[in-house]
């Protein structure tokens, strides 16, 4: 059994950001690129599965700065192979492109089960698993918090508000979008990471793919505007008890 995991990029946690001087995108040359969170959940329940049934993990990324990195890290995580997608300029806010992109990816690869994490900072309403799910022609499940597969089936629980959790069955080959792995992404040593660096060689498959028609643009991104600061109330507990009530009452949350 293949399963492919979809690596997309996020600015690494902790780095300052800055806007481009197009006012559209982050200076991408002022930070490094990552595997985005959710995307490592899907990458280590990939290797979860693997563990478990014996299959083979397949990383892929789109061509772009900080990718082949991003592959590296993959392959120490568990990945068997790596691979890297030229599909030419691609806007990282235009999730239905990107969704084309990994679909043509993987009719090539012939996976038997995609996973792909459940959204990204440029892809915050999670339209890449069901776009991607669409182009392929396959079910699909997202918003997914456990992937286990037996009899060319996979069962994935699925997560509702309320902490409710359902159990699908999807026929394989299926694209399944992760929210949170069965277990926490593993620690890799610097060792292995270096390891990595020096075994990994990602192959490179080249992609064409029409324009989907027309996509948002966006406008202007920019830093959020302080609103204002924190009132920090100081007293014993009872003083700071009052404090809160009238701060409460003055907002009009309490009515007596």
């Amino acid at each position: 059994m293949d399963i492919a995991v979809a690596v997309r990029l996020m600015p690494k946690a902790g780095d300052e950001l800055e806007v481009d001087p197009s006012g559209t995108d982050i200076d991408r040359e002022l930070v490094d690129m990552v595997i985005s969170e959710f995307d490592d959940q899907a990458l280590e329940e990939a290797v979860l599965i693997k563990e478990a049934t014996g299959a083979a993990v397949t990383a892929v990324a789109l061509q772009a700065e900080g990718a082949e990195d991003a592959l590296r890290v993959a392959y120490a995580r568990g990945a068997d192979r790596v691979v890297l997608v030229d599909a030419g300029e691609i806007d990282a806010y235009d999730s239905r492109t990107t969704a084309l992109a990994f679909a043509e990816a993987f009719r090539a690869l012939a996976p038997d089960l995609v996973l792909i994490g459940v959204q990204t900072p440029s892809d915050v309403f999670g339209q890449t698993a069901p776009a991607l799910a669409v182009a392929l022609g396959w079910p699909q499940a997202n918003v997914v918090v456990g992937v286990s597969v037996a009899d060319g089936t996979a069962r994935v629980t699925q997560e509702y508000a309320g902490g409710r959790l359902a159990v699908l069955a999807l026929q394989l080959p299926a694209v399944v979008g992760v929210q949170s792995a069965s277990a926490p992404p593993r620690y890799v040593s610097m060792g292995r990471l270096r390891q990595a660096m020096a075994e990994a060689s990602a192959e490179k498959i080249a992609v064409s793919i029409d324009a989907p028609g027309p996509a948002p643009t966006l406008v202007a991104l920019a830093r959020p505007e302080v609103q204002g600061g924190a009132t920090m109330l100081e007293g014993d507990a009872e003083e700071v008890a009052a404090q809160i009530v009238a701060v409460l009452r003055e907002r009009g949350a309490l009515v007596s």
